[in-house]
């Protein structure tokens, strides 16, 4: 568990340093989350985004046992902008799997690092981790919270 912090920080202090200077004036088109619930609703996860074209941009993430992935369309042409996504969420592997779902989220992203993220998504199986004594209600909530970087 430690070495995923490490691995963590090591990423983030990286981007970090990528993301203080441009010096060839160009856009940023990219950009990576790190945070909690992120990377397909782990307890910890990374997502990196694309921005394909102009306010469209793809993510795909990974977080501690789970994935997911987005096409998002951003309010303004820049990775730095708020936007709306549809997303996949895939919580657990193998017998860890408790479910999966897919959803809307609005993204808020603030001018420098902080993010966040809230929507509601339809729950598509339910996995062999996910608790017998619990119902499996059609929806489920999605958010996350977190920093990010453009790249």
């Amino acid at each position: 568990m430690k070495s995923i912090f490490t691995l963590i920080a090591s990423i983030l202090i990286t981007s970090a340093a990528f993301c203080q200077t441009d010096s060839t004036g160009q856009r940023k088109t990219a950009a990576l989350t790190v945070g909690i619930l992120q990377g397909g609703g782990g307890l910890l996860g990374i997502d990196f985004e694309k921005i394909i074209y102009k306010r469209f941009s793809v993510q795909v993430g990974a977080g501690i046992v789970s994935y997911g992935a987005g096409i998002n369309y951003h309010f303004k042409p820049t990775v730095r902008s708020s936007f709306i996504s549809l997303q996949y969420w895939n919580q657990g592997i193998g017998a860890s799997f408790t479910q999966n779902a897919l959803g809307a989220t609005y993204v808020f992203r603030g001018k420098k690092w902080f993010t966040f993220q809230i929507g509601a998504g339809h729950r598509l199986q339910k996995g062999p981790a996910y608790p017998e004594n619990r119902s499996f209600p059609a929806f489920m909530l999605l958010y996350s919270i977190g920093a990010y970087f453009p790249l």
